[in-house]
């Protein structure tokens, strides 16, 4: 058996204190509710430090684990790994394994030393009688807002375990998604890269050699035009490569450096959702993004204004996050969501007449799931139609730019041929 400390609050409001002997955090957290309190914090008093420690030189040495680790360990923290954690932490829990003991298992099996660090942080935090909410929050570049009051709104309703399984649902969700939209992204680049490399290939060392051989057989006849183009093309490939590349370099820098701005920010995020034929995937993909959101704080008992301040923070498009704004704002007077988000021209008509019929019945979290779940499959439904499409636009594409080529060094034979062939009859 363990000793918990808690504190809770009563039907009245009032702060209640203290102790119950239990077998782990859930069962305490369970036998707090049956007596009418609503818990707020919960500490194992069995596995706390010893007294004797001082607790401002532990504090400091939290703080330097935030201000000095984190930034450059959460960075290299991928979203793979934390959903994989997660998924396997929601799984332990529900297993009637203490939180503790759990966190000290996924630290030894993990195989990523970044991760692993993380999860001794946390175990570390919640041995010296923080809560886990307190120890992802300690964290802040490797836990997001989303999954910070995710998790401390279960600890708060003592269903810790389904949160937790909740949000591995959402991640592995996200990364889904994430998936789908990068496969549908990753057929047409890599075809760009190879017409690049052909069209280097040609440019470069092809076409100079047949100019060679055109200069010494033409013997004063006119070249054709775009055979001239084409000769003019390689000429410049040949003796301004070096520049083009600083230049091709160059723009790419400074179009890294602009998203870094609001307004080049502001611009892109508008720029993929309008954009021809990918922009329907991009714009798919925020709206199942927000919908699964704020469908999953609000199933979680989150409050509306809190949860929309999460989704703002963790959209992934400036636009779509200031849609959310005005909505935050519009709530904040008593006002419903589907208005503004009917008048955002982001969000279809369908989409807010969903949320208005989840608002109107109470039922906005499910709606918000539903939303989520349809635009999932039309985002993978859309993915599957876009491959289908560009495979053969790239291919008559590329075969064009190399045909065009082709003709053009093959021109300049014709016209040799024909002109021997008429001095052959003229003789």
């Amino acid at each position: 058996m363990s000793s918990y400390s808690y504190v809770a609050v009563d039907p009245r409001g009032c702060e209640m204190r203290g102790n119950i002997e239990v077998a782990d955090q859930s069962e305490a957290l369970r036998r707090i509710k049956e007596m009418g309190l609503f818990p707020t914090k919960l500490l194992d008093t069995t596995e706390r430090k010893p007294a004797n420690l001082p607790a401002r030189p532990r504090a400091r040495a939290k703080l330097s684990g935030r201000t000095i680790s984190v930034p450059f360990v959460s960075a290299r923290v991928k979203p793979k790994v934390l959903t994989v954690f997660t998924r396997q932490l929601a799984t332990l829990v529900e297993a009637g394994l203490p939180l503790l003991r759990g966190l000290r298992l996924l630290e030894e099996q993990e195989g990523n030393p970044t991760m692993r660090n993380v999860i001794g942080r946390l175990s570390a935090d919640i041995e010296g009688g923080g809560s886990l909410g307190e120890a992802v929050a300690a964290q802040p570049g490797v836990f997001n807002p989303l999954y910070v009051n995710m998790v401390r709104a279960g600890e708060i309703s003592g269903a810790l375990e389904v949160t937790l399984g909740r949000l591995a649902q959402f991640m592995e969700k996200a990364q889904k998604i994430k998936g789908k939209v990068k496969a549908a992204l990753f057929y047409p680049c890599a075809v760009l890269v190879v017409a690049a490399g052909i069209l280097a290939v040609l440019m470069v060392y092809v076409v100079p050699r047949f100019r060679q051989v055109f200069d010494g057989l033409m013997e004063g006849r006119d070249m054709p035009a775009f055979s001239l183009f084409i000769f003019g093309l390689s000429d410049a490939a040949r003796h301004h490569a070096p520049s083009v590349l600083a230049g091709i370099i160059a723009v790419a820098v400074a179009f890294c450096f602009a998203l870094r701005t609001k307004l080049g920010r502001r611009f892109f995020d508008q720029f993929k959702l309008t954009m021809p034929i990918l922009g329907t995937v991009f714009r798919k993909a925020a709206i199942a993004r927000f919908a699964r959101t704020l469908g999953t704080l609000a199933s979680n008992g989150v409050p509306i204004l809190q949860a929309l301040n999460i989704v703002k923070e963790t959209a992934g498009n400036v636009i779509v996050g200031r849609v959310v704004s005005s909505v935050h704002e519009n709530v904040k007077q008593g006002e419903p969501m589907a208005p503004t988000l009917k008048a955002s021209g982001v969000f279809p008509a369908l989409v807010a007449g969903m949320v208005d019929v989840g608002e109107q019945t109470g039922a906005l979290p499910e709606m918000l799931m539903k939303v989520a779940d349809n635009y999932d499959d039309e985002v993978d439904d859309a993915t599957n139609a876009l491959t289908s499409l560009l495979e053969p636009i790239m291919i008559v594409v590329l075969a064009v730019v190399v045909g065009s080529i082709v003709i053009a060094m093959f021109w300049p034979i014709v016209i040799l041929i024909n002109g021997g062939m008429g001095g052959d009859r003229g003789d």
